[in-house]
């Protein structure tokens, strides 16, 4: 018995010697740590700070400085380069013609005793030209004038003389029955209706704005006195005008010629009218009567002279 229990005794011992030798041979898993939970945080949200506006100082703008004029440049002026280089005249054999008619133009010949064609021309037309209104030429706005004075007393001369020859309009119970009654212009001009006058001025006016407007359309190409009627293409064109270039050119020099002649011939019935108060037709029809002193033998004047 006593053997039984120191074997026993020496087997537990021999076991528990090798107990370390087999726990290194065969080793432990390494064991796996929890990942760590993160502690929540709160977000707090902050409330907005108001800034307060800052005040920006007023910003001085420096002065602009305005460009100094141009200095006049140094020299004879165009007129006096205009006379200087002047010409004979084919109007006025006893005088000169400026450089500036050198009859490039239709009509000219060289009459300009006064030399306005030697001033260049103000700015009359907002938005066409650039400097002195250069980009139709000066001359061309001369020629502009004349033909629209000229076309005006073409007209005023008719009117001198039509009432006498055709009659007047009639009149009626809101105008007055010899509202168009008086042959001679000067005082018919205080007789009609104001609401007649005011037809014609509307009129005018019309025509005046159309004419400025075509001006500004076409700018450097404007031809003088040009009113897109006639011949041509997109032009008002009743009578089916078709002139060759020679043809149209000499109708273009009495047209010219014609308004020349009315500018002379309508001043000459306006003073005849004012000075004698009678109409032109009156006036030239007492002109193929013989007077009353011509019937008697020996008198050739005038009685009282």
């Amino acid at each position: 018995m006593k053997f039984s229990l120191a074997f026993a005794a020496l087997c537990v011992a021999s076991v528990e010697g090798f107990a370390p030798l087999a726990t290194r041979a065969v080793g432990k898993a390494p064991a796996k740590k929890a990942p760590a939970k993160k502690a929540a945080t709160k977000v707090v949200k902050k409330a907005p700070v108001k800034k307060a506006p800052v005040k920006k100082a007023p910003v001085k703008k420096a002065p602009v400085k305005k460009a100094a004029p141009p200095k006049p440049a140094s020299g004879p002026s165009p007129s006096a380069q205009a006379w200087a280089n002047a010409g004979p005249s084919i109007a006025l054999p006893f005088a000169t013609a400026p450089a500036t008619l050198d009859g490039s133009m239709i009509g000219d010949v060289g009459f300009d005793p006064f030399g306005f064609s030697t001033v260049p021309v103000g700015p009359w037309f907002s938005g066409v030209g650039g400097e002195r209104m250069g980009e139709i030429g000066n001359l061309a706005w001369y020629r502009e004038a004349e033909l629209m004075h000229g076309r005006i007393a073409q007209l005023a001369v008719l009117g001198f003389i039509w009432p006498g020859l055709f009659g007047t309009l009639p009149g009626n119970d809101w105008t007055g029955a010899d509202a168009y009654s008086n042959t001679n212009p000067i005082e018919a001009f205080e007789q009609v209706p104001g609401f007649a006058l005011l037809q014609i001025f509307v009129f005018m006016t019309s025509l005046e704005v159309r004419r400025i407007k075509i001006i500004n359309e076409e700018g450097a190409s404007y031809q003088p006195g040009d009113l897109r009627w006639g011949q041509g293409a997109g032009r008002w064109n009743p009578f089916k005008l078709d002139y060759t270039p020679e043809e149209y050119a000499e109708k273009q020099l009495q047209e010219l010629k014609h308004c020349r002649l009315a500018m002379v011939g309508v001043f000459g019935l306006w003073a005849q009218a004012v000075a004698s108060g009678e109409s032109v037709v009156d006036q030239l029809g007492t002109s193929f009567v013989a007077p009353e002193y011509y019937a008697k033998a020996g008198y050739f004047l005038p009685e009282g002279i």
